[in-house]
């Protein structure tokens, strides 16, 4: 009895331990599904990488405020840097983001025309990019199956800028101030070679044309999209013309614009003073534009949507990342030719400025 006694002892303690041991088996592959579940979390996110130009741009400011709060809305992770205006140094950058491994690239090119090494970059690494205001040459967009452009049509912005002016001119033709029928005009261009202020420039005065009027070109030059050197430049174009043979001032962007008007305000034009205001129109609608406009200083402006560029960019961009169609009802834009998101411009004058303020 008492063998039978001891077998029975042994046998509970032998079950006991198998217990033990599978409830101890059961516990880790519930941990390990728990850290499984934590990967899976940390791999659905999605890293952006992105570059802009310059920060001291106030266009691309705008541009790239909306694309943090598009991407805090969205829930995704984006980190932004400052290219200095040094295509080397953007270069750099978008090597230092390919391999840190973001998910999507979204890259406002220094020069358009290096557009295409920087997305070699990216397709090597299979990786989405998406270029931003600075629209790449067409082969480069058709070289990538993962590439898409977020800008305007820049022809459309000069278009408007002309009709501002062709607007002010028939209000009045005291402005027409030799009587010749003729606008004589100065141009502050921005980036040689940039498509904006290529097709800005030549589309203001092909509308002013349309509209009757003749031009005389009293002077064009870069002045880099930058309102110092907008005023240094300005002040240029009055020393060699004169105040009073001059009638308009087309600004290729708000800065330069702006800069101009520095210049004038030296001379005591745009004051306030009807008898000493020479019309002058930017582009861009930024906010101290519209306080120009508000002043008087500033005829008019053409608003480049800084808002729905940086939120389509950082949709196309979240959405490629997460494999997704790249189209209107993922991304919330028309997409034209499977690559190219166009956001209109609006022009903006003393009837509707108030709207943007």
């Amino acid at each position: 009895m008492k063998k039978k006694r001891l077998l029975i002892v042994l046998l509970a303690l032998a079950m006991a331990m198998s217990f033990a041991l599978s409830a101890c088996g059961n516990k880790d592959k519930g941990d390990d599904a728990a850290d499984s579940g934590d990967s899976g979390d940390a791999a659905a996110s999605v890293l952006v990488g992105s570059c802009i130009y310059k920060f001291d741009d106030t266009f691309m400011t705008g541009v790239r405020n909306q694309m943090q709060a598009t991407a805090d809305e969205l829930g995704a992770d984006l980190e932004i840097v400052d290219s200095q205006n040094k295509q080397p140094t953007q270069n750099e950058q978008v090597d230092t983001y390919i391999t840190k491994g973001v998910n999507a690239l979204a890259i406002n090119a220094v020069d358009r025309t290096a557009a295409g090494p920087i997305l070699d970059k990216a397709k090597a690494a299979d990786i989405p990019i998406v270029f931003l205001n600075r629209e790449p040459e067409a082969d480069v967009m058709q070289s990538y199956d993962k590439v898409w452009y977020v800008g305007a049509k820049a022809e459309e912005s000069g278009t408007m800028s002309g009709e501002i002016i062709v607007d002010y001119f028939k209000a009045h033709p005291e402005a027409d101030k030799n009587g010749d029928g003729i606008i004589q005009y100065v141009m502050l261009q921005g980036e040689p070679g940039h498509q904006d202020a290529t097709l800005r420039s030549e589309f203001s005065i092909t509308a002013i044309k349309d509209a009757g009027f003749g031009v005389e070109n009293l002077g064009t030059d870069t002045a880099m999209w930058d309102k110092a050197k907008g005023t240094d430049l300005m002040t240029n174009f009055i020393a060699s013309n004169g105040l009073d043979k001059i009638e308009a001032v087309l600004a290729n962007n708000d800065d330069m614009g702006l800069g101009a008007i520095e210049a004038l305000k030296a001379e005591g034009y745009n004051k306030g003073d009807a008898d000493k205001y020479i019309p002058v129109v930017g582009v861009d609608a930024t906010a101290p534009a519209l306080e120009a406009m508000k002043d008087g200083s500033l005829l008019g402006t053409v608003l480049n949507d800084a808002v729905n560029q940086g939120r389509a960019t950082v949709n196309i961009s979240v959405a490629a990342a997460n494999g997704d169609a790249i189209d209107e009802a993922t991304i919330g834009y028309t997409v034209t030719d499977s690559k190219y998101v166009w956001i209109p411009y609006v022009k903006v004058t003393a009837d509707n400025y108030q709207d943007y303020l």
